[in-house]
């Protein structure tokens, strides 16, 4: 999603997303479902030939403050990150930030011998 494309379909729910959000900031994500799509890449020159659909895996919160995303590509695995905008889904956002503590990695018997 670049400047020049003022809106994109989402991979996942097909809603008609603007590429800003209404800050003003460049957004990389659907508001609704928060999927993404690869076009960034973490490596070389920034762009990805990817394009497959990026699913959210987790909520990061930096020194900042400010929430941001955490996305796998379902394509060929890589992880990258994008700020949360003001009107993205706060349930979606509020379960993906609890799903550690909702569905932890182990039983949790184990937290009562420790």
């Amino acid at each position: 999603m670049s400047n020049t494309e003022p809106d994109f379909i989402c991979l996942h729910c097909g809603l008609t997303v603007s590429a800003f959000a209404p800050d003003g900031d460049e957004r990389d994500h659907c508001p609704s479902c928060l999927t993404s799509r690869h076009v960034h890449d973490q490596h070389d020159d920034g762009v990805s030939d990817c394009a497959a659909r990026m699913t959210p895996l987790s909520v990061v919160v930096p020194s900042d403050g400010r929430w941001r995303l955490v996305h796998r590509c379902v394509g060929c695995d890589e992880l990258s990150e994008g700020v949360v905008a003001g009107d993205d889904s706060p349930l979606l956002l509020m379960r993906i930030a609890v799903r550690p503590l909702a569905e932890p990695p182990f039983p949790l018997e184990l937290l009562g011998r420790v």
